[in-house]
């Protein structure tokens, strides 16, 4: 029980965060979701920091991995938002910006888990 109150507080506050985020980000006029793309990225480096520091010599334990990485990386983070603007930049007929939000999302969302890994080896 103690580990889904857990999740359940990261995942909250994650979201939390990513909707501020968003709401200062996201541009409505040009409707480019700087806010889901930054969330999405800060995310992922955040989780190899946090998944390098669990595999670091035991440095966070479970619970903490818990909270942190399944929780408010997993709340902070958004996969169904994002595929929903890529939706819209379909039915727009904005294929260059689905193109490069699609691409750009993938490259630098790995790179940042990598270098996340890579500063706490």
């Amino acid at each position: 029980m103690k580990q889904l109150i857990l999740v359940f507080l990261g995942g909250g506050l994650g979201s939390v965060l990513r909707y501020i985020l968003s709401k200062f980000l996201n541009n409505a006029e040009t409707g480019i979701p700087y806010g889901t793309f930054a969330a999405n990225i800060i995310g992922s480096l955040l989780i190899g920091i946090i998944l390098g520091l669990a595999l670091k010599n035991d440095s966070l334990s479970q619970n903490q991995t818990l909270l942190l990485a399944t929780g408010f990386c997993g709340g902070f983070t958004t996969f169904s938002t994002f595929a929903y603007e890529n939706h819209v930049f379909l039915k727009t007929g904005d294929f260059t910006s689905f193109a490069i939000y699609t691409i750009a999302s993938f490259i630098v969302g790995f790179l940042a888990v990598f270098l996340g890994m890579f500063l706490v080896k």
